[in-house]
């Protein structure tokens, strides 16, 4: 392939054939800073590789910058963004491949065919609140959302671009008197006070995507970027154009105060009161058909005028998968008697009686169950409930704000902590009638976690606070050293909770170990690798090492903090998104691909391979004898734990809604030799753990 120029910025004579060892076939695009090329890899996967001009490549701070953007981008999981495959902040021209996401921007996409039809908008932002709050989740602030950094693949928009986006974790921070981001798209705060922008900036950006996109200009729109800075700080948006149904919750994402914005999770919910469902058609973009509309006259923000609608030529036919239960109808918790449990046809070798029952009959979707105070405590849209182990039988129910869950609750200070991220309220129940016995209110941004009796509650600028789990009363407050947006993760039967904080390199990971009940930093390390812990046994944690290339998991890593000995045992082939069980010295990885590999950390091999066939099964649980987890379909998969195969499963259970997939798979529970688990249709189930055969 012949040596291609460079149009952009600082351009050099020629371009180079390959980045890294990806070859480069032609130009997607320049910029400022650098060019986007289509590449492949030695397979032959498609690729967008992004190469620094060199002219930026000779400033330190850019090169920082750059690697703050491939820190950022390898943060955020693929499934709204476009995944990093390989990286190399350190070349002579500093480049990144990342997935090739075939579609236009939504700035080509408005300004060939005009603004978009009402449904596509609903599905746009609903999109970008998903994106958004995944980003988030892992700490990540964008800064730069814009409709040129949202991609329309079939499969809903992807955010592209982290170039200025912020890590909690980075040790870079915007220097006094600079601005950074797209003067129309950026929120007062980041005029005002830009060292402290945090993910309600990226809501704000949202907003102004979105009026874009119904209206083809922004809410703040001059010739001049200074008027524009004005009139984002000071003036009322003009939503002239933009759809009845959506004004009113744009006009709360372009709030001028941060905290008076919604989450992606509040916005998530309240789009769905929008429509009581979504189609579930892919998101290709209507082909041209007419002129653009002339934009109508300036109106006032309050009492927005709906545009003239075009009619859509989209004739693509409607999905079957929906995402995360997004698109999924909503269904109210009636007040008719939940669906009678019912046990199994016959009792196990072990004397057990399975059971299986609907507890809420118009609820539908797969509970996120766990075990505590002897009962099976669950969350389903809009209500938290307890079940009795034994039969299934409905022991009470609790109203919550109307949410799909995301985890299950949980039981700390001997009460019922529901763990629900929607709302601004946190509550706890009172085990015996599910009342509430405490309530304190929730900040917008926050991540949670119950460790012990203690209740942990990060804030967007780092702080965490324990808080007692059985009074709500704040134990104390502080940042954790070398930690600056803590997320923590703990285990059955351990007093620590972790938290991880990976290097911009992605090269090591720094581990710091907190007593919940104090905050005290009880030990802190910095390993090798791309960790996530998984597991604690006998003073040990448990890791996934995930590599650098194609974020796959290749190895598991043992760490004592006794002896500061770590221990990590390569696994023989790389596993895409998976996820782990520990028991004693013997991790068990589940792949997305349905790979399920026994490895044994004391001997340093894997002990066996098992290929399940199910594909992205939930998080495994282990017992010693069975490792068991979870397909889509409801089925509760068990493997032998010693030999590595497969010893039983339930029937599928679906239901009505066949056709739709969770994001993410409720793992089964395992409690006194029993296994609980859930459905897609609504099904809580229990069997014999002892007796998968006779399941």
């Amino acid at each position: 392939m012949a040596p291609q120029g460079n149009t952009g910025a600082g351009a050099e004579a020629e371009l180079p054939e390959y980045a890294g060892h990806y070859r480069l076939e032609s130009c997607l695009g320049s910029g400022g800073m650098g060019v986007v090329h289509v590449a492949r890899s030695a397979s032959g996967m498609k690729l967008a590789v992004k190469i620094v001009h060199a002219e930026f490549a000779k400033d330190p701070e850019f090169r920082g910058r750059f690697r703050q953007e491939v820190a950022a981008a390898r943060k955020v999981s693929g499934a709204f963004t476009a995944s990093v495959v390989d990286a190399d902040p350190d070349a002579g021209r500093p480049w990144m491949a990342t997935l090739f996401i075939p579609g236009p921007t939504l700035s080509d996409e408005v300004k060939r065919n005009g603004p978009m039809e009402p449904d596509q908008l609903r599905r746009l932002m609903a999109g970008l609140a998903e994106a958004l709050r995944d980003i988030h989740r892992v700490g990540v602030v964008h800064r730069d959302l814009k409709p040129s950094n949202v991609l329309l693949a079939e499969d809903g928009p992807k955010v592209i671009d982290f170039g200025i986006s912020r890590p909690k974790d980075s040790e870079l921070r915007t220097e006094t008197g600079k601005l950074i981001g797209t003067p129309p798209f950026m929120a007062p705060e980041q005029f005002r006070r830009p060292r402290e922008v945090g993910p309600a900036a990226d809501i704000f950006a949202l907003g102004s995507v979105m009026v874009h996109a119904a209206t083809g200009r922004g809410p703040f729109d001059s010739d001049s970027p200074y008027v524009v800075a004005y009139q984002v700080v000071h003036d009322e948006p003009d939503l002239t154009g933009v759809p009845t149904n959506l004004a009113p919750l744009i006009v709360r994402c372009l709030a001028k105060e941060p905290e008076d914005r919604p989450t992606p999770d509040e916005l998530m919910r309240e789009l769905r009161s929008v429509a009581a469902s979504y189609d579930t058609q892919a998101f290709i973009p209507a082909q041209r058909t007419g002129d653009v509309p002339t934009p109508e006259p300036r109106a006032q923000a309050s009492r927005p005028k709906r545009r003239p609608s075009r009619k859509a030529v989209l004739a693509a036919g409607a999905a079957v998968l929906m995402v995360a239960g997004l698109f999924a109808s909503v269904q109210w918790l009636g007040d008719s008697a939940p669906a009678a449990a019912k046990g199994g046809d016959k009792p196990t070798a072990s004397g057990f009686v399975g059971w299986e029952a609907k507890p809420l009959s118009k609820v539908k979707g797969a509970a996120q169950c766990s075990y505590g105070t002897r009962q099976l405590v669950c969350a389903q849209s809009g209500v938290i409930f307890a079940l009795n182990p034994s039969d299934g039988a409905m022991l009470w129910r609790h109203s919550v704000a109307e949410s799909t869950p995301s985890k299950p609750p949980v039981v700390g200070g001997g009460l019922v902590q529901p763990m629900v991220d929607e709302g601004r309220r946190l509550e706890a129940l009172a085990p015996d009638s599910g009342k509430a016995r405490w309530r304190q209110p929730l900040p917008a941004h926050h991540a949670m976690r119950i460790a012990g009796g203690t209740l942990l509650l990060t804030l967007p600028d780092g702080t965490v606070t324990g808080m007692d789990a059985s009074t709500g009363d704040t134990k104390w407050s502080l940042r954790i050293p070398g930690q600056p947006m803590p997320s923590f993760v703990s285990f059955a039967g351990d007093p620590l909770a972790y938290t991880t904080n990976v290097s911009n390199d992605a090269l090591s990971t720094r581990v710091t170990a907190v007593d919940p009940a104090t905050g005290a930093v009880r030990w802190d390390a910095r390993l090798s690798g791309n960790l996530t812990p998984v597991g604690v046994h006998d003073g040990s944690v448990y890791f996934l090492s995930t590599n650098n290339s194609y974020a796959y998991t290749d190895a598991v890593v043992r760490y004592t903090p006794a002896s500061k000995a770590s221990r990590r045992v390569k696994l023989p082939v790389a596993r895409p998104d998976a996820q782990a069980a520990v028991y004693g010295n013997t991790v068990y990885v589940l792949a997305a691909s349905g790979s399920l590999d026994a490895v044994d950390t004391e001997a340093g091999k894997r002990l066996w391979n098992l290929e399940t066939s199910v594909s992205r099964g939930s998080v495994p649980v282990a017992d010693g004898s069975h490792v068991y987890f979870t397909a889509a379909d409801g089925r509760l998969l068990a493997v032998d734990a010693g030999k590595g195969g497969l010893v039983g499963q339930t029937p599928a259970r679906l239901g009505s809604n066949s056709g739709t997939v969770a994001g993410a798979l409720p793992n089964p529970v395992l409690s006194h030799h029993h296994v609980y688990a859930t459905a897609p249709d609504g099904t809580v189930f229990a069997v014999d753990a002892r007796d998968p055969s006779d399941w």
